[in-house]
């Protein structure tokens, strides 16, 4: 009897305590973006004082973080005999309106379907185009969680990190196969009643999951690099302080002030191959913000030309362009081309401002080498070159075709083409069904040799399209397709 007493005084206690208003710190966390689902064990196995406690454990390690798209999104769902999503990952956006949800969530009692409830937090978390960090926080009593090894192996699969807290009666074994390496940071086994000495190592292996890079490099050249970052200031909330220099002169930074809604700022005149160190400072008098910094390597001073392609290949011309384009840096372009291996060769200068000229009057068929060079104002000269093949030329088309209707269900086929080359004639049509009226018509086709020049076909089925196309050894020219009309419609196509 005195024990349950103590038990309901207990309870007491937790419930006027997750009831009370909670004092948020005075900067939240405004260090990651993912979505946090919490997979909280709801099923009668767990003791009404338990759930509380477990509640009250979950609203203590979310709540300093920022809270929202852009920052971190939180979602529940409970585990019962049926799984409940108590709110989705868009609901909450501030920290306030997560707590007011937290405090009013009710076990659910009833058996304890982890599985049901996986399928649906599988769906929730990978069927999503947020290409953010996703972590599954699975907090339970462990007490036959049911077979869960599948389910949690696919969510580990699909990039979600996997983390539990049981109490100290829990399947070890099963909690150790579910969730993410390292264990020593992503599992916990915890007396309900000592749970809250978990709290900060907890929150800290989600911060390094979720942990957003703030400030980073999205485009880099030998002179320049281009800066990005998640905003977190308005046009009237403050502004960015910006300062970078490079690892060995970190007594000459440079400095840039940049508007409030700023989100990105390109750095120019960097020296080549050169590790830079830049840091990103949000200044408000509504709140803190902390510093963001990034590091990063310019690339190796590139001459052009450093590549060269081939594109737009036809019969008599070729395309050819190449970069990088460098019109401070560049004197002028050569371009040098010739059939392979001694065909005549064949020169076009053109300004620095190009990068790609047609070069045309070639020969079909035919593989050429072209040479690209530049000449830089400090006297330096650099070439490239590619081979190139043209194609072939078009193949003769058929020049006139004729049907004509002969009796039911046959037409006579009449044609003219080319005989340079000609190695035969294609022919096909829609030969009428031998089955019922309803089946679709069947596809004939037949290789008529170079000395044809008409043919009849009988059966043919109604409005049948008939095609004559030219074979040479090269390959089938164009054809011609004509729609036939039997001779009961008394009619010619052609």
């Amino acid at each position: 009897m005195k024990g349950f007493l103590l038990r309901c005084v207990f309870l007491w206690a937790m419930l006027q305590r997750s009831n009370s208003q909670i004092t948020l710190p005075a900067t939240e966390l405004n260090c990651c973006e993912g979505d946090i689902l919490l997979l909280l064990d709801s099923s009668g196995s767990v003791a009404n004082y338990e759930f509380v406690q477990l509640l009250h454990f979950a609203t203590e390690l979310l709540q300093p973080f920022s809270i929202g798209r852009g920052h971190v999104r939180v979602a529940l769902l409970q585990v019962g005999t049926d799984p409940h999503l108590e709110f989705g990952l868009d609901v909450h956006t501030n920290q306030a309106s997560l707590q007011r949800a937290m405090r009013s969530v009710r076990q659910l009692q009833g058996d304890t379907n982890t599985e049901a409830a996986l399928a649906v937090a599988l769906k929730l978390l990978t069927e999503t185009n947020e290409n953010v960090p996703k972590v599954l926080l699975w907090l339970t009593d462990g007490v036959e969680p049911g077979n869960v090894d599948k389910l949690m192996t696919e969510l580990k699969e699909r990039g979600v990190s996997v983390l539990a807290v049981s109490t100290v009666h829990g399947n070890y074994q099963v909690l150790q196969r579910a969730v993410t390496p390292p264990l020593e940071s992503h599992l916990y086994s915890v007396d309900i009643e000592n749970i809250d000495i978990i709290t900060d190592d907890l929150r800290e292996a989600i911060i390094k999951i979720i942990r957003a890079e703030r400030l980073r490099v999205v485009h880099l050249t030998s002179h320049s690099a281009v800066l990005q970052w998640r905003p977190v200031l308005s046009k009237d909330s403050g502004y960015y302080e910006l300062s970078y220099s490079s690892v060995h002169e970190t007594d000459s930074k440079t400095r840039r002030v940049l508007p409030g809604d700023s989100s990105w700022v390109e750095l120019t005149n960097l020296q080549p191959d050169t590790s830079y160190t830049a840091t990103l400072r949000p200044e408000s008098n509504q709140r803190l913000y902390d510093t963001l910094s990034v590091d990063f390597t310019t690339l190796p001073d590139v001459l052009s030309p450093a590549v060269v392609s081939v594109s737009d290949s036809g019969p008599r011309q070729i395309r050819v362009s190449w970069g990088p384009l460098q019109p401070i840096r560049v004197q002028r372009y050569t371009v040098e081309y010739g059939a392979f291996p001694s065909g005549r060769v064949r020169t076009v200068t053109l300004q620095s401002q190009q990068n790609s000229t047609l070069l045309s009057g070639l020969e079909p068929g035919t593989q050429y080498v072209v040479t690209v060079s530049a000449l830089h104002v400090n006297g330096k000269e650099r070439a490239m070159s590619v081979r190139a093949c043209t194609q072939d030329a078009a193949l003769p088309a058929l020049t006139d075709l004729k049907l004509t209707a002969v009796d039911h269900q046959e037409v006579q086929v009449a044609w003219k083409g080319h005989q340079e080359g000609l190695k035969g004639y294609w022919l096909s049509w829609e030969r009428e069904s031998s089955h019922s009226s309803s089946s679709k018509p069947s596809i004939s086709s037949i290789y008529l040799p170079p000395d044809s020049r008409s043919t009849r076909l009988t059966h043919l089925a109604p409005s049948s399209r008939v095609c004559v196309s030219p074979i040479y050894s090269s390959g089938r020219g164009d054809g011609l397709c004509c729609t036939a009309e039997t001779y009961a419609d008394s009619r010619q196509s052609g």
